[in-house]
């Protein structure tokens, strides 16, 4: 387990400057020049007097790559990409509906109502039929309760799957319509 941890960080670890162990290497310019196959000193030599980093991009390439970059600012970037990315990302909220098979009507249309609530304001709904005792024997009660719920919201809602019997609940998932 340990051995695995110490992997993924050797993997996310970045071989710069004088931690670089290999004799000769691909060098690559941080504006795309390419200063072909030279020896380690030498690139060293060179991203100093740039006043960069020598950073290996590519160390089981045959020669290893390895490139002149400002690494700070690369770090930076990087960084920054990944804020963007999840400050885009949206969050997929599930609001459960528990039903049973014994349930009446005027409770379904109170549960549904609220179903609906949530799918205009977004939110997926799964309905859940849960299974007791002797239902167990017949799941097609449970998809039956499932099929009633169905046309009260097909309005505002799109059908991700059928329903389907999953352990003792029957489930089936709604989506919002798109707009």
């Amino acid at each position: 387990m340990s051995n695995m941890k110490d992997n993924k960080k050797k993997k996310n670890e970045v071989i710069m400057n004088e931690s670089i162990r290999v004799k000769e290497v691909r060098c690559l310019g941080d504006d795309g020049q390419a200063y072909g196959i030279i020896s380690t000193r030498e690139a060293q030599d060179t991203a100093d007097d740039l006043g960069m980093d020598l950073v290996l991009i590519s160390p089981d390439a045959n020669p290893p790559v390895a490139k002149i970059m400002d690494y700070g600012k690369f770090k930076y970037e990087q960084e920054k990409k990944k804020k963007e990315a999840r400050k885009n990302q949206q969050k997929v909220v599930i609001k459960e509906t528990k039903l049973s098979v014994k349930i009446a009507e005027n409770d379904v249309k109170y549960k549904v109502e609220r179903s609906r609530k949530f799918l205009e304001q977004g939110n997926h709904v799964k309905f859940r039929v849960f299974l007791r005792g002797r239902e167990m024997a017949n799941p097609q009660a449970g998809k039956d309760v499932l099929n009633k719920v169905w046309p009260m919201v097909e309005d505002i809602g799109v059908k991700d799957n059928e329903p389907k019997l999953e352990g003792r609940f029957v489930n089936m998932l709604v989506l919002p319509k798109k707009h």
